[in-house]
This record gives C-alpha cells, structure tokens and sequence, in this order.
C-alpha cells in the first residue's frame, strides 16, 4: 500500500488559508519510492497514492474555545468546505482521503423543529469523491467537550477497497502504465482487495475519559477483535514541551509522543493477531508474519486558546507492529496482560515527520522500512 499523511500547521478560523497550504504542501511534496533506481523524488500525484490521511480539524483548526466560536465552521456530513477539498484532492490523486473536520447533524425533533448535534468527526472519500465513512470522536479531549457530542466506537470500523497491489500491477503504477486488474476470488465482482480498517481521532487511543485502567486498552482491542489490518488514526496531538524545546528539536520527531503513541497498542504486541492476510498480502500460515499498519496523521504549528496556547506535537509517522510466533511457542491467546510475550515483535517505520515540520508524511509498505524497533525489556 501507498499511504501518506499531510502535516499541516492550521491557523485557527482560518478555512481559506488552510486549503491554500494543504494544496501548497501537497503540491511542493518531493516523495522518493521505493524501487526507482534514479532515487529522484516525484511529485504526489507521480506516487500513486493509495490512502492519504490528514489531521483532527485539518482545515479549521483545532483549539476553539467554545461551541460559539467553532459554529461558523461547522459542516454536515459530505458538505462544506472540507468535504469539498477532500472530493477534489481525491478525483485529481486517484485516491483515498480522511479529513478531520466539526461536523453539525441537523434532525427534526418531536415538536417538528430542527434539532442540531455537534461532533468531532473524520470524513473519509473513495478515489470518485464519494462518502464512505463518516466517523465520530468516541473520547472527548477537554476542548471537544465545550461543543461536541460523543460519537459510537462501533461505527469505527470499515472495509476499505483498494486496488490489487501485486509486484507487477505497482510497477506498472509507478510508470504511469495501465494495471488491468481481474476482480479478486469472493469479491463480489468489486476490483480490489478489500481490507478491514478501524479509524479513530486523536484521544481515542487513551483510556476512556481517563476512567478506565490504563491497560484497558479500549482502542486496541477494538483494532484486534475486529481483525483489523490497518488502523487511520486523524489527531490533533498536544506536547508539553515549550516553544524553545520544539525549536531545538531542528525538525526532529519527539520520540517521547511516538513511544507513547505505539504503548497504546500493546495488546497488538502480547495477544496474536487473528486475521488471515495482511494489508499488504501474506498468507494464511499460522507461522508466517502477520503486521497491523498504523497510521499517525498529526499536525503541527500552535494555536492560542483559553486557557492556554495549545502546542502540537508533529511527529506524523506510518508503522507496523508485526509479530511472529517462534516455532514451538505456547498458546498466544492468553489474557494475562503483562505475561511475557511469544511473539518476535518489531516495529516496522517508514517514515516519521519532525515535530515542528509541515510536509507529506509517505509508506510504501511493499518496500523496506527505514527505521526497525524491537521492544525493551523493562527494568525491574
């Protein structure tokens, strides 16, 4: 799969000057793929995307105050400005789109007057511009809950078609040929693989309100149990660190957001993972690697508020955790949390963005990672 995210530092209230620089990045993204021996980076549209994901609230910003202020920017579903970008940039790309945006829902009530909802939610478009999924923010940030309602965790997941992606049919893609694609084996005459796909905004990926135990793992869980094979997560995603440390990062990825980020998903590294295929092929061998691809499509820049000024902390990447049971190993389907795991685990980076960074965040995840983590042993 070709998947990228867009990094974008979002002036608040700001829709027109967000959609010119989300075209801007877009359009000035120098992306080198894999297996062009030349090594010159193309353009986005030369990459063939597959999937591109922006950030919660990508083109209004995030940091509004109150359900008055964010009002003006408020969007039905498939309407308004940022269904309208992510419907152009789609049909010109040839691909996928997941925008962030706040969405009003407008319903007769019992007296027959119009009633109105607000949510927190991620619009997601197929390659014709058509609506596919329209998902809302489960875990309220504080922010969220001065205007938003909270969404349902089970409408967070979808099966997403994407074109075939064999050896010969990317290549072709890749010099701009023509991949002549038979449907796939039980796809309903559909072209393509269909793969299973759970999405989720931001603080979705914390505990429940902070409530529930931190190793409840909510989110996680919901990515395993629905033999999920790739998850798309749109954020909006705060720092601690001062407007001086992010500087002296030098457009470095803060590695402490990214360590935690993957800790939210340790259930994907201590339980097995249930689906036949990854979502980039494989086979159904119960020995073989399975993976779950990840993706962390966050923003950057800042934002003023009350009560403070909220600092984002970049650090967009696109991994996978893959797991792979060693021969002879022990029943993996255990619900002991902190058992020790029977998994080779690694955690496969394609690319991660800097912290203070705008740019096009790229995974061909056919080819080799530039980065592989292996999991610490705590101390005791």
């Amino acid at each position: 799969m070709r998947i990228a995210t867009l990094q974008i530092a979002s002036k608040l209230g700001d829709v027109e000057g967000n959609v010119k620089r989300a075209d801007e990045l877009l359009r000035d993204a120098g992306i080198r793929v894999p297996g062009d021996e030349a090594g010159v980076p193309v353009g986005v549209e030369q990459a063939k995307l597959d999937i591109l994901v922006l950030p919660e609230l990508a083109l209004t910003g995030y940091n509004f105050p109150s359900l008055e202020a964010i009002k003006p920017y408020l969007e039905q579903s498939g309407q308004g400005p940022s269904a309208a970008w992510a419907r152009e940039t789609a049909k010109r790309l040839k691909c996928k789109v997941c925008v962030g945006y706040p969405e009003v829902e407008v319903e007769n009530s019992h007296s027959g007057r119009p009633e109105e909802k607000y949510y927190n939610s991620l619009l997601v478009v197929d390659e014709q511009g058509n609506v596919l999924v329209n998902y809302r923010k489960t875990f309220l940030y504080y922010t969220d809950e001065t205007w938003a309602s909270e969404g349902s965790a089970e409408l967070g997941f979808h099966q997403l078609t994407f074109p075939e992606a064999n050896y010969a049919s990317s290549r072709a893609r890749a010099e701009g040929e023509a991949a002549i694609l038979p449907p796939s084996e039980g796809s309903n005459g559909k072209v393509g693989n269909e793969i299973a796909t759970s999405f989720g905004i931001c603080m979705d990926i914390n505990p429940y309100r902070f409530e529930a135990p931190y190793t409840a793992y909510e989110f996680a869980h919901r990515v395993l149990d629905s033999k999920s094979q790739l998850v798309i997560l749109s954020m909006a995603w705060l720092t601690l660190l001062s407007r001086e440390e992010l500087d002296a990062l030098a457009g470095r990825p803060e590695l402490d957001t990214f360590n935690y980020w993957v800790q939210r998903f340790m259930p994907l590294v201590r339980k097995q993972m249930a689906h036949a295929t990854n979502a980039d092929g494989g086979t159904d061998d119960e020995t073989a690697e399975k993976n779950i691809i990840i993706v962390f499509a966050n923003r950057a820049g800042e934002e003023a508020g009350i009560p403070s000024v909220a600092r984002y902390a970049g650090t967009s990447t696109i991994v996978a955790i893959s797991q792979r049971a060693p021969s002879g190993a022990s029943d993996p389907s255990s619900d002991e949390e902190e058992r020790q795991t029977p998994f080779d685990v690694k955690i496969l980076c394609w690319d991660m963005l800097g912290a203070t960074e705008e740019g096009v965040c790229f995974a061909d995840t056919k080819g080799d990672p530039r980065m592989v983590f292996q999991l610490v042993k705590a101390a005791k």
